[in-house]
């Protein structure tokens, strides 16, 4: 896992962005931010559980569904399975530890 911080190629509204095996952060403040580094290395071993590339499938079929859902970016954004997981365990610095495999099933 290596850590890129450039502004140029995070989203507006987002810290970050985990693309195995990097994880992008819009300034040092993120990097030095345990929380936010958390969150995206609970994505990167989503990713690496599902084989990476289907992992994107699935995340951007998920998002689909639940904007037409929805019909609310954010809220749609806030409830794909794989952000629930993370948002959840975030301040949980330990939890990739202890953390089962394909646990963000739990939050679909």
């Amino acid at each position: 896992m290596l850590i890129i911080v450039s502004k140029y190629l995070i989203p507006k509204g987002y810290s970050g962005i985990s693309l195995f095996p990097f994880i992008i952060l819009k300034d040092l403040k993120s990097k030095q931010n345990l929380i936010v580094v958390n969150h995206e290395k609970i994505h990167i071993r989503q990713q690496l559980e599902l084989l990476i590339i289907p992992f994107f499938i699935w995340y951007f079929l998920e998002f689909i569904v639940l904007f037409f859902t929805l019909k609310n970016w954010n809220q749609a954004y806030r409830n794909i399975s794989f952000e629930k997981e993370a948002y959840q365990n975030e301040k949980d610095l330990n939890y990739l530890k202890q953390r089962s495999f394909w646990n963000f099933l739990n939050y679909f």
